[in-house]
């Protein structure tokens, strides 16, 4: 769904959706489960900078929600996780900010993003909050085992003989290291 200037002007559009799976492509970090539902309204804010230049902006404010999996991140098993969120978005033109040199941003700024070919498309709201949304780490369970790094078998699933294996030589110097620190 894509929200243009041009037809925010004439009135705001309120949405309300529900995307299928792989209608957003969220790469290796999430699979969508089912429908994900969006709702919200998006609109034009004329932010006047002075007499004569006035930046229209748009303003999406909205809801989502939806199920995904997510890969563990010790056994790469799929972890299932229910999502919901609110947003509430600013996005100009881009260049209307470019000062030609860097200079440091306030927080309220961080929160402002840039359309391109003067609209913004739901899809990539979405998307980037849906993977903002997001536990920056997954576990299948508190105790995972994880892989195997010699062999790659699941641990949780299957016990393997690697750890009885030759130890890597680098780590022998530290051999018997607690044995001397408890005397």
């Amino acid at each position: 769904m894509q929200f243009t200037i041009a037809d925010l002007e004439r009135e705001p559009a309120n949405f309300s959706v529900a995307l299928p799976p792989k209608a957003i492509d969220f790469g290796e970090e999430a699979t969508q489960l089912g429908d994900l539902a969006a709702a919200g309204r998006a609109e034009v804010l004329h932010e006047h900078r002075g007499p004569k230049e006035i930046v229209a902006d748009i303003r999406l404010k909205g809801t989502f929600s939806g199920n995904f999996e997510v890969p563990c991140a010790r056994c790469v098993e799929p972890v299932q996780h229910a999502l919901t969120g609110e947003y509430d978005l600013l996005f100009r033109p881009p260049g209307v900010d470019a000062l030609g040199n860097e200079h440091a941003i306030s927080t309220p700024e961080t929160e402002i993003g840039y359309y391109e070919n003067g609209g913004l498309a739901l899809e990539d709201v979405l998307r980037e909050q849906v993977l903002l949304s997001l536990p920056a780490r997954t576990l299948c369970q508190p105790d995972c085992k994880g892989l195997c790094p010699r062999c790659g078998v699941n641990r949780n699933e299957t016990a393997c003989s690697c750890d009885q294996g030759p130890s890597d030589p680098r780590w022998e110097a530290l051999a018997g290291l607690s044995s001397r620190l408890k005397n």
